[in-house]
């Protein structure tokens, strides 16, 4: 689910009337949560700060590259730039979510509902991508002669990505709102009464099987037979692509792991009531503000992963910074222009280079 259910109040349930609502907050009346509160007062804004700077600024110059520089030819291409919107369409919701971790929801249903489902959306789809390039870097070397351009099947491939991840974000649109928790507003999922310890778990593990579980096995596939390939050919220097490979395939394990075990713990835990102690209930909740943390700024790494690591990008990246360099000094020279269109190298170089 969206960043709401990094508070206590998940497992609030509504049906609309309030003779038939069941608030599972009276387990907050015995455990006082204070303490998870402050934390996340101030852990959320200063990590959501770092990792809003970092991750616009790498995901905004690979669209800039792309945009400029370097139009997007092969399938990797296609499915980095989308990979990059993704990114950033996620990381312009942090500055949302830094205020209410500060002083509560203050921006309406509307955009509580918008928000938490843009948040899911982007987390899921970035997550699909990245299972995406993988498939696409395991058929550039074992199908070298059928490996073609991004066209059709690229387009359509995309297009699936994209409606999977609004399926996904659907039940944010649905049971997240407003409420009050305190002495301030909160955006929460809240769900029927009758359904509600079902259906949050079924969402629940209906996202880490499809956000964390198959792209990570896909991954793990493609990349495992890539290394294999390359053990196998005598002719290739190994040592930088199996660098790369494992670098990408550690990363994605370190970032996304942590918090998919805690969020699948806490779905059992909707289901069983495993966790009765008030001391293990704060723990889970500040365990998942800090995974959920670590999984998000994977968008922050996304750009050093699958791009800057292709010497093709850090080409442009020169030109761009030299072309600014002229700029600067030709400022007062009018008569002078100079361009800042990188694309006079238009040779075909992946930019996940393995």
């Amino acid at each position: 689910m969206g960043l709401g259910e990094n508070t206590s109040m998940d497992y609030y349930e509504d049906n609309g009337e309030s003779n038939f609502t069941f608030d599972y907050t009276q387990f907050e009346m015995l455990c006082e949560k204070e303490e998870v509160r402050n934390f996340t007062k101030l852990f959320l804004p200063v990590f959501y700060s770092l990792a809003f700077i970092v991750g616009i600024a790498g995901n905004s110059l690979v669209v800039a590259i792309y945009a400029y520089c370097k139009k997007p030819k092969t399938k990797t291409d296609v499915y980095i730039i989308n990979l990059a919107i993704a990114d950033l369409l996620l990381l312009f919701t942090l500055p949302f979510w830094a205020a209410n971790a500060v002083s509560g929801w203050m921006l309406g249903n509307i955009m509580c509902k918008v928000t938490s489902a843009l948040y899911t959306m982007n987390f899921s789809s970035s997550m699909q991508f990245l299972a995406c390039i993988s498939v696409d870097r395991y058929n550039a070397v074992s199908k070298p002669q059928s490996h073609q351009r991004g066209g059709k099947q690229c387009s359509v491939t995309c297009i699936c990505v994209w409606l999977a991840a609004i399926l996904l974000s659907i039940p944010e649109l649905i049971f997240n709102t407003v409420k009050k928790n305190g002495d301030r507003y909160g955006c929460f999922p809240v769900f029927p009464v009758d359904l509600g310890t079902l259906l949050k778990a079924t969402i629940q593990i209906l996202e880490v099987t499809l956000v964390f579980v198959l792209p990570f096995l896909v991954m793990l596939t493609c990349y495992s037979a890539i290394a294999r390939a390359f053990f196998r050919s005598p002719n290739v220097q190994k040592s930088r692509p199996l660098k790369v490979l494992l670098t990408v395939v550690a990363v994605f394990i370190v970032t996304q792991l942590p918090y998919n075990i805690v969020k699948f713990w806490r779905a059992i835990d909707v289901i069983y009531l495993l966790i009765t102690d008030c001391d293990m209930s704060k723990t889970i909740d500040v365990a998942l503000q800090i995974t959920k943390s670590i999984a998000l700024f994977h968008s922050c790494l996304n750009p050093i992963l699958y791009v800057f690591m292709g010497d093709s990008f850090k080409m442009h990246i020169t030109k761009i910074a030299k072309n600014l360099g002229y700029w600067r000094r030709s400022r007062n020279l009018p008569t002078e222009e100079i361009s800042m269109n990188c694309a006079g190298h238009t040779e075909e170089t992946s930019s996940f280079t393995i």
